[in-house]
């Protein structure tokens, strides 16, 4: 399939698992059916139902996927793989649970550990990112089903960075559920740096969909992500000519590692 081709797959896919992750989250009276993982971070009814859906759309694709919420092969297996799905059907979980609104539904194609292609789709405020080879874009409330025609949603996109980001002060987001010590050094010396500094929180990919957007300047993560976590926020944010390095190195994040293991990162 070509990229066109696989982008309102992804699309179609990342729109209907948020709907059906929003039928879940407006039910007044869903409890959610929250369990717990073996590294003790919930799951809920809608990760599962937003995982089916994605499935649906990219097991029609032929490329191998690889999904939080989906069977995990052994890396003798995925070492082959110079293209695969990697996929979050709801980021955000915590979040979701709290009803804050600040959850996604991450789809990134991967191609020799690059990111090629990301969509981030948030739900409960109907805003769509994505980013490929032709640029990074955002559309608001774009996602009433039926899908609309991939070339409405690029009628109505905004490229990105948005052309009334701009903002006099250095806008650091982090993480609304882990802001570490490392991160307070961060905006410690980005407060040295620039005469002022902003510090905003936010939950899931949104905080790398801010700094793609450019309503923030950095964001930086001293704390565990997996691969899924980060990987359609990556795409996104290259194509809209940000960078997502490695803080110990200051080279690019590689996917479908032996450990899907996130080294610490900036997103600037």
């Amino acid at each position: 399939m070509d990229y066109p081709t696989l982008l309102s797959t992804a699309l179609q896919a990342a729109i209907h698992a948020g709907a059906d992750i929003m039928h879940i989250y407006t039910d007044p009276n869903q409890d959610f059916g929250i369990e717990k993982k073996a590294d003790n971070s919930p799951l809920t009814l809608a990760d599962k139902a937003a995982h089916r859906r994605i499935m649906e759309y990219l097991s029609d694709t032929g490329i191998p996927v690889l999904s939080e919420e989906g069977k995990h092969l052994p890396y003798s297996q995925r070492r082959s793989w110079d293209r695969l799905w990697i996929v979050d059907p709801l980021d955000g979980t915590k979040e979701f649970i709290k009803k804050n609104g600040e959850f996604t539904v991450n789809i990134a194609l991967v191609e020799n550990q690059v990111p090629v292609m990301g969509v981030i789709y948030v739900p409960a405020r109907d805003i769509l990112y994505w980013g490929w080879g032709q640029g990074a874009f955002r559309t608001l409330c774009p996602c009433s089903l039926p899908f609309p025609h991939p070339s409405t949603l690029m009628a109505q996109a905004e490229p990105m960075p948005l052309a009334d980001s701009r903002h006099d002060d250095y806008v650091v987001v982090a993480s609304r559920s882990h802001l570490t010590p490392e991160t307070q050094l961060f905006i410690d010396e980005m407060q040295r740096l620039h005469s002022q500094v902003r510090t905003v929180s936010s939950g899931s990919s949104i905080k790398i969909c801010m700094v793609a957007e450019g309503t923030a300047d950095a964001y930086p993560r001293y704390a565990p992500t997996m691969e899924w976590d980060t990987a359609a926020g990556d795409a996104i944010a290259r194509a809209a000519g940000r960078s997502v390095t490695d803080s110990a190195t200051g080279l690019p994040l590689l996917y479908n590692k032996e450990n899907l293991l996130n080294p610490w990162f900036l997103v600037d």
